[in-house]
């Protein structure tokens, strides 16, 4: 079973048509991903009991997420407001404040021993805002100690919000340490390290204990360092591309199944992802790639369901 922390919010999608309401976050996005690949998934969430709340579990249990540690929380649902340009490229502005995403207290938290769990994935905003993301990242160095579980960590930066560059690079800098696997994006680390290559930054976090480190580059596609210190490298899927809400999610989604299918998840991690041959490193990231082309291809953040994805990579003749 793969655990996701994280939020569960709405994403108010804007365009020329008016604006619609559908379930986002990106570990709740995660979390729909890995269920619809046929992961046994448990999503560790805040959600608000207002009616946005309620449309989130409504959604979240469609797609077969556990809700079984999720809080049912008396704060609002946050909102984020998804404004598509004409390429279909979203920008985002939140309305966070007093939400109930960010309100973590460390009893709400359960003790992952004994339990299934194989991984623990976090990011986004629910590592960044306070008071929550310290009781998570208490939560991950509690479990890298233990060293019984995969911790997985997407960067998925929101300068619009958490605008402290020294802080963020700080923050970053600490959690990535707990980490075995951190995915980001190109334009995460453009922000993060103007001044420093994708390069050296994926160097810096294999030396702080990072096993595999994969950057995300939009068209040009996908870098994965893996724990031998080679670099992989993944073109990305063409597609027709109707927006790219949820791509990012839905790659690190696909990124996690495959990882899982090839037992790489779970106790003594870092020999588990030493283990995987270069071969099975490529295929993958040609799973994440297209799991996020698929996303790509239908509006909002809708990743594929595990046949889609088996067609695609396994036609038959």
């Amino acid at each position: 079973m793969i655990v996701v922390a994280g939020e569960a919010l709405i994403d108010l999608v804007v365009t020329a048509d008016g604006q619609r309401a559908v379930p986002g976050g990106s570990p709740a996005n995660v979390a729909v991903t890995l269920a619809r690949l046929d992961q046994p998934t448990r999503l560790l969430a805040r959600i608000g009991t207002d009616e946005y709340g309620r449309q989130l579990t409504e959604h979240l249990s469609a797609n077969r997420v556990d809700l079984a540690w999720a809080v049912r929380a008396e704060q609002p649902t946050s909102v984020a407001v998804a404004t598509l340009n004409a390429a279909g490229q979203a920008s985002y502005e939140f309305r966070l404040a007093g939400a109930a995403d960010w309100q973590w207290t460390p009893q709400e938290l359960p003790d992952l021993t004994g339990t299934p769990a194989t991984a623990l994935h976090t990011g986004s905003l629910a590592l960044a805002l306070a008071p929550g993301a310290q009781v998570l990242e208490d939560l991950l160095a509690r479990e890298r100690k233990r060293d019984a579980i995969t911790i997985s960590i997407d960067l998925n930066l929101r300068p619009s919000i958490v605008t402290d560059r020294a802080a963020e690079q700080a923050r970053v800098r600490r959690q990535v340490s707990l980490a075995h696997l951190v995915k980001a994006s190109d334009e995460d680390l453009a922000w993060l390290h103007p001044d420093r290559s994708v390069a050296d930054v994926m160097a810096e976090w294999r030396e702080a204990g990072v096993s595999c480190a994969v950057v995300t580059r939009g068209g040009d596609g996908a870098w994965l360092l893996a724990p031998d210190g080679s670099l992989h490298e993944q073109p990305a899927v063409r597609t027709t591309v109707v927006d790219t809400v949820g791509a990012g999610d839905s790659f690190t989604g696909g990124l996690l199944a495959a990882l899982a299918d090839l037992d790489a998840l779970g106790d003594r991690t870092a020999d588990r992802l030493a283990a995987v041959t270069e071969p099975q490193w490529n295929a993958v990231l040609r799973q994440a790639a297209t799991v996020a082309a698929l996303t790509c291809a239908r509006r909002g953040a809708d990743p594929p369901r595990r046949t889609e994805v088996e067609t695609l990579l396994h036609p038959t003749p």
